[in-house]
């Protein structure tokens, strides 16, 4: 007879290994914790401190170069690390489910979403093919997804990075796990549909008794999401505790680093003034204006095909050192805009003038010739670095393209572009897949300096690093304008993250500026209703009465 009381998940003692280079890398170092029948149990911690290690070896999913060399890890009474490959086809997905960090490098790019999500339930059950893609259909409609049948339709290029985020979630609940592996489910989703997601997954355990396994980089999604937090450092656990204990008595140094370095949006201009910036000459013409740009896009094929309104009539203006936030939620049409300003997209009307020049009216020659000063920064450390070149010809290589420096002088061109990003210069002849995600940023952040651009547009480029790494990332832009006067236009869906960084800010909703201003007046003192919302979507609420000791 099964003891109701016995947990669901407990993992003793585990250590794993890494492989790389001839080196052996200790990534875990005797691991323990346990997780009880619908207990949601966070993991927190900075890049490379064990948390999505541990999370991929409960459900057998560990890099080739990874080596499980002590412990155990027992679910629902049975040692996982036992089973045959024949085994785990029946425990992986069924009854332990995983909703992964990236969707672009989880989903068939080629296969319409209805049918991913269906095969894995006819895979996980005895569904018919009508009745899969019924229930497809369905799921996607609960994790809240507009237009769910004609969403299924579709390809994962024609949706948004927070629709195909929620087609994985989607996706993962659909066979009905008793634990749910959360692997970083909304970093790179903005604050209202973090809360659908966040939400659902709540609702999820509270309905079917499932556990949550949430790793996650946001202190305060921990604090408000999870019945317990365990804080990793180095391989370790080093404090864990209830979010109340964690984030209002922690005892261990690095914990209580991790939670000042959090950005937090809802510390008060009292408790917590916003950054000192220098100020931008309010009376200097704008480097970047944009009047009036309308996009329209059409979506779908035949019959079902209808067309989208990205933007219409948007006009903001950045100014010399100046940052600009443009916020909004995921389908808001920031990055419509980002890629009409980089020339990547057409726009249906308006105008682009960037230093004087009308960017419309320009031919490709002049276009090209533009965009040594007007350059961009990804949101994906991971997928912007090719990953066969080095650091050092990663961070030339627009120099190279662009002719403006003797092969001669690049090595050293490199080494002093790692020093303006604070990198080491041992790092030049690494590889994008021997640096941490806060390391890739930084090689991508070098490489777009190193053409000495007026105006960097900069692409959710915090969204997916851990809360430290976050901050030394914000600061080195900070400094970075402060010593080049470089202007920035920020894209972002974390409003936190606007608090540290922004001169004024952009309210973007349903391709329509729906207010802007300083950043103080529109954190603090918003008059759109959506702007509102947004700010009241913020994970965290209760983050100064928890450290108060007065969560209820």
């Amino acid at each position: 007879m099964t003891d109701i009381a016995a947990p669901l998940l407990e993992v003793e003692h585990l250590a794993v290994d890494y492989h790389v280079a001839g080196r052996r890398n200790h990534a875990l170092r005797g691991v323990s914790f346990r997780i009880d029948r619908g207990e949601r149990v966070a993991l927190v911690g900075e890049s490379g401190s064990g948390k999505t290690t541990t999370a991929h070896a409960v459900i057998n999913l560990l890099h080739e170069a990874a080596e499980v060399v002590g412990g155990r890890i027992e679910f629902d009474g049975v040692d996982l690390r036992t089973r045959s490959k024949r085994e785990w086809r029946s425990i992986r997905g069924a009854r332990i489910g995983l909703v992964p960090q990236d969707p672009n490098v989880s989903l068939n790019p080629v296969r319409r979403i209805g049918e991913q999500i269906a095969e894995g339930l006819r895979i996980h059950g005895p569904v018919g093919r009508k009745e899969a893609q019924e229930r497809a259909v369905e799921l996607l409609e609960r994790t809240g997804i507009p237009d769910p049948e004609q969403r299924a339709g579709q390809y994962p290029h024609e949706l948004s990075g927070g629709q195909l985020q929620r087609v994985l979630i989607g996706a993962a609940l659909a066979p009905g796990p008793e634990l749910l592996i959360a692997d970083e489910p909304t970093s790179a989703l903005d604050v209202t549909v973090q809360k659908i997601i966040l939400d659902r997954l709540d609702a999820e355990v509270a309905q079917s008794g499932a556990s949550l396994l949430l790793v996650t980089h946001d202190l305060s999604v921990a604090a408000e999401r999870a019945d317990r937090i365990l804080v990793f450092s180095q391989g370790e656990i080093v404090e864990s505790g209830t979010p109340e204990q964690i984030l209002g008595h922690a005892r261990h140094p690095y914990t209580q680093r991790l939670v000042r370095a959090a950005p937090d949006f809802r510390a008060s201009l009292e408790e917590r003034p916003l950054r000192e910036l220098e100020p931008a000459n309010a009376d200097a013409e704008p480097l970047l204006r944009i009047d009036r740009v309308s996009k329209t896009y059409r979506r779908g094929r035949g019959r079902r095909a209808r067309e989208v309104e990205a933007l219409r009539g948007v006009s903001l203006d950045v100014r010399p050192g100046e940052t600009v936030a443009l916020v909004g939620e995921s389908g808001s049409g920031k990055s419509t805009l980002s890629r009409v300003v980089l020339g990547i997209a057409d726009a249906d009307e308006g105008s682009v003038r960037f230093a004087g020049r009308e960017l419309f009216a320009l031919s490709g020659g002049e276009h090209r010739e533009v965009r040594q000063s007007l350059t961009l920064v990804y949101q994906s450390p991971f997928a912007s670095l090719s990953p066969g070149l080095s650091v050092s010809r990663i961070v030339t290589e627009p120099l190279v393209n662009y002719g403006l420096e003797p092969r001669s002088r690049l090595d050293a061109i490199a080494a002093e572009l790692l020093d303006r990003v604070r990198l080491p210069r041992t790092f030049l002849d690494r590889l994008p897949a021997e640096l941490s995600g806060g390391q890739r940023q930084r090689v991508a952040i070098a490489r777009a300096l190193s053409l000495n651009p007026e105006l960097i547009v900069l692409d959710e480029p915090v969204s997916a690093l851990d809360v430290t790494v976050q901050s030394q990332i914000l600061d080195l832009l900070v400094e970075t304008q402060e010593r080049t006067g470089v202007s920035y236009l920020f894209i972002t869906h974390d409003l936190a993250v606007v608090r540290e960084i922004a001169h004024r800010v952009v309210v973007l909703s349903k391709g329509r500026v729906q207010e802007s201003g300083p950043a103080e007046q529109i954190l603090y003192s918003p008059r759109a209703e959506y702007t509102r919302r947004l700010i009241e979507a913020v994970p965290g609420a209760d983050r100064h009465e928890t450290a108060r000791g007065g969560r209820s």
